[in-house]
């Protein structure tokens, strides 16, 4: 049995639109000791694939983290599989605010290390020993308290189209290069304020409130569920909505909208706009965020160098990007110096 995607894309992406059918964007996660990840990951593989699950999947020792695509009309075959393995019965699952059929093109489940690039030394710490987890109203209650700092645990190109009011955002391109920033930024509340910590879906915050609790925080709490249920239950619950803006997400949406505020810049003219965008150009590939103007004006690229670019010849594209290594420029997230 060949355990990996047959088809492009493209492929998929036309299968998607033949199909005529809705998809769910879905998201998960859960720490849990897995014996054999390699094992555990050709499982689910094997029966996801049949029922056209298509996503971005991280396994490792420590559990799983997972975003995914999943037909509506299968949706209650792959609850039930989850539920036939044994720590993932009732797993919380995050279903998209904003519902995209091609939010997935393929089905990507890879073995790592960490379900999470957190940098720390699990063994060190226990990272079971997590902060307190509030519903969206006890949320809102106590955000309201002055008793209260409020931290946005996700990086800079995250929190600059939304984030809740109030909050403290890092200036950061990493979730482990938030952790030492903010232990610094709130040492001297160690004791005496309530720090509530938020971020996407909810993984973020399950080991930084350990991790802070670890290092002498004693009034830890996090959104249970991060933004993603948070939205769902104000819209449910009809409660105040505290979030402003868009929530990013790691898919081809880019990003749920939460709030009708604008509340950043396109980076390359400087009007209102939350839209972000990857540079077309495959050598280069930046992500940024760019109005409608500018996405016409500049073909959908980040700089006039990657204009000239894309008026080459495919092979020549190919030739120019032989051997080049973008990653540095591509996570640099809106950050580059090309930048109008």
């Amino acid at each position: 049995m060949q355990l990996y995607n047959k088809l492009s894309a493209k492929e998929q992406a036309k299968l998607i639109d033949e199909a005529g059918e809705e998809r769910l964007t879905i998201s998960f996660y859960k720490y849990h000791h897995i014996k054999n990840s390699v094992l555990f990951r050709d499982h689910l593989f094997v029966n996801w694939n049949q029922w056209r699950v298509l996503g971005r999947i991280y396994v490792a020792q420590e559990g799983i983290n997972a975003q995914l695509s999943v037909p509506a009309p299968d949706f209650n075959n792959f609850k039930s599989f989850l539920d036939s393995i044994e720590f993932l019965q009732n797993v919380r699952l995050n279903i998209g605010i904003e519902q995209y059929n091609k939010s997935f093109l393929k089905l990507k489940i890879k073995v790592r290390s960490k379900i999470l690039a957190d940098g720390l030394n699990d063994g060190t710490f226990d990272v079971t020993d997590i902060g307190t987890h509030l519903k969206a109203e006890e949320f809102n209650q106590l955000v309201d308290s002055p008793s209260t700092i409020l931290v946005d645990m996700r990086n800079h190109y995250e929190s600059e189209i939304g984030h809740f009011e109030g909050a403290i955002t890092p200036d950061v391109d990493t979730f482990r290069d938030s952790l030492g920033i903010i232990e610094n930024e709130l040492i001297n509340y160690k004791q005496d304020k309530n720090i509530v910590m938020y971020c996407t879906g909810g993984i973020r915050c399950e080991k930084a409130s350990a991790y802070f609790k670890h290092r002498g925080f004693k009034n830890i709490f996090q959104l249970e569920g991060g933004i993603i249920e948070y939205a769902r239950q104000v819209k449910e619950l009809s409660l105040e909505n505290k979030f402003k803006g868009k929530n990013f997400v790691f898919d081809e949406r880019m990003a749920e909208r939460i709030s009708d505020d604008i509340i950043s810049c396109c980076h390359q003219c400087g009007k209102p706009s939350d839209t972000h965008i990857n540079c077309v150009n495959e050598g280069c590939h930046l992500l940024f965020i760019q109005c409608e103007k500018c996405a016409e004006k500049m073909a959908k690229c980040c700089s006039q160098q990657c204009m000239e670019t894309i008026s080459f010849p495919l092979e020549q594209q190919k030739i120019l990007r032989k051997g080049g290594k973008t990653k540095n420029k591509i996570f640099r997230k809106g950050r580059s110096e090309l930048l109008f």
